[in-house]
């Protein structure tokens, strides 16, 4: 049913969990020690962050069909649709070019857990992925 690797699709929800996570830096241009921030930068959002760069080109690594999915599953974990209509979804889903881009697909509040929502309905866990990088 599914044709992304269910990994692939961990890997996103790790780095949406990254990116959501970010809130406004509370000085633009830290300038400062950085050694002595480090823990507490990574939580800002600065232009040249790293996750929406790996984000992006996770996204842009996708061939068009995997790339239907990661939205078709944004909507099956969101709700908008059941298991049942999964090739509906899909097939939606790759008429949506708008939907499937990098602004948009980070624009959606709890990306990472409508994600997760819709691998779990499809009967795969993020589980064993998680345990191995953390």
């Amino acid at each position: 049913m599914l044709t992304i690797a269910p990994e692939k699709v961990c890997y996103l929800i790790i780095k949406a969990r990254e990116f959501e996570v970010k809130m406004e830096p509370e000085v633009p241009d830290p300038g400062d020690n950085p050694t002595d921030n480090a823990s507490r930068e990574i939580l800002f959002d600065y232009p040249d962050d790293p996750t929406v760069d790996e984000i992006r080109a996770f996204l842009e690594g996708l061939n068009e069909d995997e790339s239907a999915e990661v939205l078709a599953l944004v909507w099956l974990g969101r709700g908008d649709y059941v298991v049942d209509e999964w090739k509906t979804i899909v097939s939606t889903a790759l008429e949506d070019v708008d939907n499937r881009r990098l602004e948009a697909l980070l624009g959606i509040p709890l990306l990472s857990n409508f994600l997760e929502e819709g691998l779990s309905q499809l009967g795969h866990s993020c589980e064993d992925v998680e345990l191995g990088r953390l």
